[in-house]
């Protein structure tokens, strides 16, 4: 994100009604928001909840920046290997993000967590400990997904192939969310890491608030029921099951935001098929705590230009916001964009572009008061790891230009975290803390026009 759209402590004085005591009570609390910044953050504190459309943490406003790095547990299960995890997770510490989202799953073939159904091996599980404890030292809080939608590191075909090879009958992969047995085998895996306890920290899984939240499916998908009921009923029985076991961590889909039959206008809003979720129904199951989406319109709409990829991810993320704040009333996360390498015509300028257009919305629709809690980048990695390269990988200590945005949007998204918290305590009851926040609107949308003319037409969809 460019500085200048931060709002800078001087403009937030020179527009504010607030009385001056306030304000310096405001000043030290941003000093000392600055200053745990620098230090390892959310050290020791308490779990991520939600309160209506926002994150809270210990009863305060909870905005993130965060980061994917699906390949952690597999490189920590080799200790020589283990400096990788600490360097990104120091980096990215350093950069100020605050939120990773990870694989709990390895499932079958090479480095498998999960060998067989029920059966495990040990060294990899102690290499998700790991994971969990650096995690923890670093003051960052993980999103843990407990299966892949895809074949990679096993997923939902692997589950099928384990119930076939025992003599069920198997129609297709889409039978993971339908056929008892296959059903019994995810409810173990969700169990067996829940239940966990850490050999590095001696804390289970289950109460340990470096975890912010589970996620059932890295990007569920059904061709057997485009129209998402069959994902529904499976994520209605897995959330009450998630539940039962662990009470004190949020919980959500895995979702990519596709929408399904419950609100047929809003179908128009997907890049041109269904997948067969739903956006509205599978989000609105009780238990689910928030909505994620995911956003690629170089993949999704590959044979498009720039111009209207950018114009899609606009009415995506605007979509889904509207929708997350209105209908589900539940907070919405980001949690997954990016920009590959591999694209036509790709250099690191319309990357960082790219990033600064989400980071940017980001920003303005947390600004009005939450539903949308922070963005997860995809994907950062450590030197050194070609193998795992899918052409999205960023290294902090090399993409600097990157990693100066990413920078910029955990310092805005930190200073916004602090100035809600503020507010929301010195409003007069009945007012919407929003109401004191507006000339930080005023201030940045003007920038905003300044400085980014070529995006003015996208402009007009944000709040």
């Amino acid at each position: 994100m460019h500085s200048d759209f931060r709002p800078t402590m001087a403009s937030f004085i020179r527009n504010s009604h607030l009385s001056w005591s306030v304000l310096v009570v405001l000043c030290m609390a941003l000093l000392v928001s600055v200053c745990e910044a620098r230090v390892h953050r959310g050290k020791g504190s308490g779990f991520v909840r939600t309160k209506g459309p926002n994150f809270v943490l210990n009863g305060s406003p909870f905005l993130f920046n965060g980061f994917n790095a699906y390949w952690m547990m597999n490189v920590a299960t080799d200790p020589s290997e283990r400096m990788k995890v600490t360097q990104v997770l120091q980096d990215a510490a350093n950069a100020g993000l605050s939120v990773c989202r990870t694989w709990a799953f390895a499932d079958g073939g090479d480095k498998a967590l999960q060998i067989s159904p029920g059966a495990y091996d040990e060294r990899v599980f102690q290499g998700l400990d790991f994971v969990v404890a650096e995690a923890r030292k670093y003051g960052l809080r993980l999103i843990l997904s407990f299966v892949n939608n895809y074949k990679d590191f096993g997923g939902r075909q692997q589950y099928v192939n384990w119930a076939r090879s025992s003599g069920v009958q198997i129609n297709s992969d889409d039978d993971f969310y339908t056929n008892p047995i296959v059903k019994g085998y995810y409810k173990n895996h969700v169990q067996r890491v829940i239940t966990r306890v850490n050999t590095i920290t001696r804390i289970a899984y289950r109460d340990d608030t470096t975890i912010m939240a589970w996620e059932l499916i890295n990007e569920p998908r059904c061709q057997a029921d485009s129209s998402g009921r069959t994902v529904n009923v499976w994520v209605q029985e897995m959330a009450s099951f998630v539940k039962s076991l662990d009470r004190h961590h949020l919980l959500e889909v895995g979702m990519e935001g596709f929408y399904g039959d419950t609100m047929p206008e809003r179908k128009q809003i997907n890049p041109g098929y269904q997948v067969g979720t739903d956006f509205i129904s599978n989000n609105l199951v009780r238990g689910i705590d928030f909505a994620t989406i995911h956003a690629y319109p170089d993949q999704w709409l590959s044979g498009q230009n720039e111009e209207s990829q950018m114009a899609f991810m606009q009415r995506w993320m605007w979509s889904h916001y509207q929708d997350s704040k209105t209908i589900l009333k539940k907070p919405l996360v980001i949690a997954e964009f990016g920009k590959s390498s591999k694209d036509p015509e790709y250099n690191i300028n319309k990357r960082d572009s790219y990033l600064n257009a989400v980071y940017r919305n980001i920003y303005m629709m947390a600004r009005t008061g939450g539903t949308v809690g922070g963005g997860l980048v995809w994907q950062l990695m450590a030197d050194g790891m070609a193998s795992y390269c899918d052409g999205y990988e960023i290294t902090l200590s090399e993409n600097l230009s990157t990693s100066n945005i990413i920078s910029q949007q955990s310092q805005a998204m930190s200073t916004l975290s602090q100035l809600l918290r503020i507010a929301s305590e010195n409003v007069p009851s009945g007012k919407n803390h929003k109401l004191q926040l507006d000339h930080i609107k005023g201030r940045r949308s003007s920038k905003t026009n300044h400085h980014h003319h070529h995006h003015a037409h996208n402009q007009k969809a944000m709040p």
